[in-house]
């Protein structure tokens, strides 16, 4: 697909299209240029973006409980619905290979390069183009959560010790990707329960991805 279709989702027409163009590049490409950079800047502006947001939306709330909302909506797995919705990965360039595998369906993958593509629509376009988008493509979002978020590892600690069991045990049994990217990969262990693997970017964001695949398993609503 056309950077022209992509920027008509975002409604932005790049000024420097190469800006979103490195924004689009995986490393498996062996093109020079990838979304790696781009991608710090852009995670710093989304978490601003969805901060300043909630402080305005949820007046009453204390810090903790922002703090809960944010996490829950600038997540791995929020950024890659996010970034299905508009149809991202058809935009990734890969090499055969990571493609082959489906890396376009990779969630972690999903979730990096639309915070690359943010960090780019930031340089081109500035903050206010960055806000727009995301308050737009979060709207439905926001208000998901009627009361702030019980953190994942939280709810299955409270509901195994409810149940008498002992406490879950979080393990790193991989790690993959470069040294100033690493992604981590843990396997979560409840006694009587088949274990969950989750990756995430950090060992917390993998502890966290885990516990949630945890609560989905067993039908626990957070």
């Amino acid at each position: 697909m056309s950077l022209a279709a992509l920027e008509k989702k975002i409604g932005h027409r790049f000024h420097d299209s190469s800006l979103l163009q490195s924004a689009l590049t995986h490393s498996s490409s062996g093109q020079r240029s990838n979304y790696e950079r781009l991608e710090f800047l852009g995670d710093r502006v989304l978490g601003l973006i969805i901060a300043q947001a909630l402080f305005q939306k949820f007046p009453e709330e204390n810090e903790g409980d922002l703090a809960k909302r944010l996490a829950a909506l600038v997540q791995g797995s929020m950024l890659a619905t996010i970034a299905s919705a508009i149809q991202l990965g058809d935009h990734i360039l890969f090499s055969d290979a990571e493609k082959s595998a489906g890396g376009a369906a990779n969630e972690n993958i999903l979730a990096d390069v639309f915070e690359a593509m943010l960090g780019a629509l930031y340089l081109d376009g500035g903050f206010a183009a960055c806000e727009r988008l995301v308050t737009t493509l979060w709207a439905d979002h926001f208000y998901d959560m009627k009361t702030p978020p019980l953190h994942p590892k939280t709810a299955v600690q409270e509901w195994a010790q409810a149940k008498g069991l002992p406490l879950p045990l979080y393990e790193v049994v991989a790690q993959h990707g470069p040294d100033h990217a690493p992604v981590f990969v843990i396997r979560l262990t409840v006694a009587g329960h088949a274990p969950v693997q989750a990756e995430g970017r950090s060992r917390q964001a993998a502890e966290k991805e885990a516990a949630a695949q945890f609560l989905t398993t067993i039908g626990h609503a957070v």
